[in-house]
């Protein structure tokens, strides 16, 4: 059964521990999130892009695909399935395809519109029990076709979007989406502490996982980040280790064409990397 995200998020804001989002693009990704989650015990949300959504026929389908494998996988630990970086039209449908979490993403309207879509969405998901998770100050990067310049974000704006009642927030601290530059600044841990003193101890969420420092991970989850996004990582393990076993030439041996062996590699690896993830940010044993 897929539950929302906010009792794993305040559980690992009052734990100072961070709560995995892995985004997931088929049934291999989804199988091997929720391989690694259950055998380290870690709470997981299964981030869902509206262009994975898409490649996947739908969120309807997506729904459907996840909470079947969570039940016949016999997966104990609690697991979200929530809309990432989501339109106000891609919120409304998730909410009805069954989803558990939505993420309106109104960065790049003014504030005013943020907040109107915002308390609407918020009314919506909360009266079918799903949590939902609002931005402010663009993700750097590209993002479904969302491009943000790594925005610092205002704190008087963040404490607006918080009072309406969202249940956890995504705030631009100069982090980005994909592969860092080589010219990257870094978070900006000032910004992150007023954030934080602004919005009530409200879960904070760190969008663009991918890259950053080990011990800038540790120190955004002791200044009140709870949630980290994982996506670009994965991507990148299972393209080296899915080209790795075509070049050794293993699917031209027996059956190695079979996509269930073809796959295999890449599968294996994204289960690797999310436990090497959630021992990062110190969630194993927390489901």
């Amino acid at each position: 059964m897929l539950v929302n995200a906010t009792e794993m998020l305040l559980k690992a804001r009052d734990g100072h521990y961070g709560v995995p989002q892995f985004n997931i693009n088929n049934l291999e990704w989804t199988k091997s999130v929720l391989t690694a989650c259950e055998e380290t015990k870690s709470p997981v949300i299964l981030g869902v892009s509206e262009g994975a959504g898409k490649y996947m026929t739908g969120f309807k389908t997506v729904a459907a695909m996840v909470s079947a494998m969570v039940d016949s996988m016999g997966i104990t630990v609690p697991v979200a399935l929530h809309l990432d970086h989501g339109t106000y039209e891609g919120c409304k449908a998730c909410i009805e395809a069954g989803f558990s979490s939505i993420m309106f993403d109104g960065s790049h309207y003014s504030i005013e519109e943020n907040v109107e879509k915002t308390k609407e969405l918020v009314a919506l998901a909360h009266a079918k029990g799903l949590s939902i998770e609002a931005e402010v100050g663009s993700i750097g990067g590209v993002e479904d076709g969302v491009v943000g310049a790594g925005e610092i974000a205002d704190p008087e704006e963040c404490a607006k979007i918080t009072a309406l009642g969202i249940d956890f927030l995504a705030a631009g601290i100069g982090n980005i989406h994909g592969v860092y530059p080589a010219n990257w600044k870094g978070l900006d841990f000032e910004a992150l502490d007023r954030i934080h003193k602004a919005t009530n101890n409200i879960p904070l969420v760190l969008h663009g996982g991918t890259g950053i420092p080990d011990e800038m991970i540790a120190k955004a989850i002791s200044l009140g980040v709870s949630k980290i996004n994982i996506n670009t990582e994965c991507q990148l393990v299972f393209a080296e280790a899915t080209r790795k076993y075509i070049e050794e030439g293993k699917d031209q041996q027996g059956k190695g064409f079979d996509p269930r062996k073809l796959l295999a590699p890449g599968a294996k690896a994204i289960e690797a990397k999310c436990k090497e993830k959630i021992e990062l940010f110190g969630c194993a044993g927390k489901g």
